[in-house]
């Protein structure tokens, strides 16, 4: 009788089979509210290298980390009234504290712009103020009626940027910059996933924004998933809190102002996009493990080349752990790194030393082959960049072999349904075409230039929309 698959399989379930990854693989479980999770230390050593990656890149774009509180005055929301209306249904509203009904109710953080527009209002007096560029790691709860771990959580992680700026150039600009340069860069060139760069239509615009840049990304099933936005909210939000500035001319003027974040939702597309049936693939520029040294027996001489193997890997640079857990069976030692997504095994036996070699095992193309023991401090840089350049290109594979040209609507419905994205003028799909594709669960991601840029506006000539389902 076949052994029974560790995972279901992705083409049989492509939803089970994330939910048996994230429990095999020890990334994440349940909380015992509804809508949350735990994030279990493996999972939660993604997510920070994540935010050391992103944070370097957010501290290079200007802005500095603060920290807001978590519960807001209810009066905040009501001041921007699309605002309000757009997270109205999320809301999570505490009405007693102490034993007591609060004068007023406060809302649990699900966005700060109106809490930091407070006190942008406070802090900002004259153009020399500006730009305000703020950044902040925190958590917040938006109330999930269809939670997905990861992927929809009443709670969940992420970094939040606000800005203040004097022109409305000056802003657009930023709200590119890190659109461009802290976003595209990073889910590019670290978690090595081809995104696609644009703009939000009206309909799925945040907020209380005037423009949304959004990335999305393809998952192995077909279907988008945003990974991160960068808004430019306008004056909206500086006419409802009064954040102005006095002018180099002595007049006093309204802030142009950005809001932008990413979220823990970047661990579950890093599943999503790179998983395969044995377990999770880690792009090795984020790996908080490059590489594990298994003893596969716990003979000394194996137990001390292994530790010596450890060090001198670490020596070179790379995050190395050593696993000589000889009480536990090596093959399960080795499926749990495997299902982990370590990108390279170095698996040290007697036999191993005896000829001077280990067995290295390559997670992200697969196979297995003897390399030279005291070669391998120079070997794996090289193999790591390979690797990581190899999952970057499959991404891109994936997502340029699924999306199709079509030039109706009932062609781009067909598209998305059967498991890909759709091109499709804009011209020729409209607001009511969107909303006709809403109807079936189908969705407008973004809208995208001719050449893959991102259009000045929503009705710049040539401009496509990217339609599929999504998560």
């Amino acid at each position: 009788m076949a052994k029974a698959p560790v995972l279901t399989p992705q083409a049989e379930d492509f939803p089970r089979w994330y939910q048996d990854l994230i429990t095999k693989a020890e990334l994440a479980d349940n909380g015992p509210v509804r809508g949350t999770m735990v994030i279990r230390p493996y999972g939660y050593g993604l997510w920070e290298r994540m935010q050391q990656e992103m944070d370097a890149r957010i501290k290079e774009a200007g802005a500095s980390n603060a920290y807001f509180p978590l519960f807001i005055p209810q009066s905040y929301l009501t001041k921007e009234a699309e605002h309000v209306e757009g997270f109205a249904p999320e809301l999570a509203v505490v009405t007693h504290g102490g034993g007591k009904e609060l004068e007023e109710p406060v809302v649990v953080r699900p966005t700060s712009e109106t809490i930091i527009n407070d006190y942008f209002a406070k802090w900002i007096q004259s153009y020399r103020d500006l730009p305000l560029l703020i950044n902040q790691w925190a958590n917040v709860v938006r109330w999930e009626l269809r939670p997905r771990v990861f992927l929809r959580t009443t709670e969940f992680l992420w970094q939040e940027g606000h800005t203040a700026h004097a022109t409305y150039e000056e802003a657009r600009e930023y709200a590119a910059h890190i659109h461009r340069n802290v976003y595209a860069d990073f889910m590019v060139n670290v978690l090595a996933m081809d995104v696609v760069l644009g703009r939000k239509t009206a309909r799925e615009r945040f907020a209380g924004a005037v423009n949304t840049l959004t990335l999305e990304g393809m998952m192995g099933d077909g279907k988008a998933l945003q990974m991160g936005t960068s808004h430019e909210l306008g004056t909206n939000f500086s006419k409802a809190f009064n954040t102005t500035y006095l002018s180099k001319d002595g007049t006093q003027e309204l802030a142009w102002q950005t809001s932008w974040g990413s979220s823990t939702r970047m661990v579950g597309g890093l599943i999503m996009t790179h998983g395969d049936d044995d377990g999770l693939r880690v792009p090795p520029r984020l790996a908080p493990v490059q590489a594990v040294v298994l003893a596969i027996k716990g003979d000394d001489a194996v137990l001390a080349a292994v530790r010596e193997t450890g060090e001198r890997l670490r020596a070179a640079g790379i995050r190395v752990q050593v696993d000589d857990r000889t009480d536990t069976p090596f093959g399960r030692r080795a499926v749990d790194w495997e299902l982990k997504g370590v990108p390279l095994r170095v698996e040290i036996g007697p036999r191993d030393l005896e000829n001077g070699t280990a067995m290295l095992a390559r997670r992200i193309p697969g196979g297995k082959e003897p390399v030279a023991l005291d070669g391998l401090a120079a070997l794996l840089p090289t193999i790591l960049e390979e690797d990581q350049a190899l999952l970057l290109r499959r991404s891109r594979e994936r997502r340029e072999s699924r999306t199709a040209d079509v030039t109706t609507i009932e062609e781009a419905a067909e598209a998305a349904v059967a498991g890909g994205w759709a091109r499709i003028p804009w011209a020729v799909l409209g607001p009511e075409g969107e909303a006709l594709l809403a109807d079936q669960a189908v969705s407008v991601r973004c809208l995208v230039a001719e050449d893959g840029s991102v259009p000045e506006s929503d009705d710049a000539p040539g401009t496509l929309a990217i339609v599929s389902r999504a998560y």
